[in-house]
């Protein structure tokens, strides 16, 4: 159990689209309409966990034409949303929007986010534990894994809104937009590399 519970944190921790956006609408919104999205993004990365566990995220990732597709398609969202955040000049909001993404986008984001199929299917096909009790072995998976995806996203929609109220030089917040953009791009590069592979 106890690699299980290394492997959660070191796979939640690293900068993907769910957390690099969450600071981003912490660091744009506050607090507030972070909340709301993060609760998208937590209702999301737990449907994400019901596919797989399910097995229905294999069944359409098995179909070639499918994964392809659906790979172009999450690769290409992404990617805007890569655009957007390094192209967001000298505020230091990550995503520039006119209002917060909320509940909705939270779980649209985790719905195409590659890394949460690619981490939640490493969790859950590897890392056995109670090999004898299967189903308690998953449900305990998932209840390790929802603390500590909720630990770790609040510290990051904390991060973005106290990278927010540093009053950060121009220079220095188009840096972090664009450091944040090229982590989100390289995400997704692994992430959609190991679903077409």
């Amino acid at each position: 159990m106890l690699s299980f519970v290394l492997a959660v944190c070191l796979l939640l921790i690293t900068p993907g689209p769910g957390v690099l956006s969450l600071a981003g609408v912490g660091a744009a919104f506050g607090y507030r309409h972070g909340v709301r999205y993060l609760i998208g993004l937590f209702i999301g990365t737990n449907l994400v966990c019901l596919c797989v566990l399910t097995g229905l995220a294999a069944l359409m990732l098995a179909e070639p034409k499918l994964r392809v597709a659906l790979t172009l398609i999450s690769a290409g969202y992404l990617l805007w949303l890569a655009f957007r955040i390094a192209f967001a000049g000298a505020k230091l909001a990550f995503i520039e929007r006119p209002a917060p993404p909320g509940i909705g986008g939270g779980i649209l984001l985790q719905a195409v986010n590659p890394k949460a199929y690619v981490v939640n299917t490493t969790l859950f096909s590897g890392f056995a534990f109670m090999a004898d009790s299967p189903v308690v072995e998953m449900v305990l998976k998932l209840v390790i894994l929802n603390v500590l995806w909720i630990s770790i996203h609040i510290v990051w929609l904390w991060l973005g809104v106290s990278l927010q109220r540093m009053n950060l030089a121009p220079r220095v917040q188009r840096a972090i937009n664009v450091v944040m953009a090229l982590a989100m791009i390289g995400v997704v590069a692994l992430a959609s590399f190991g679903t077409l592979t």
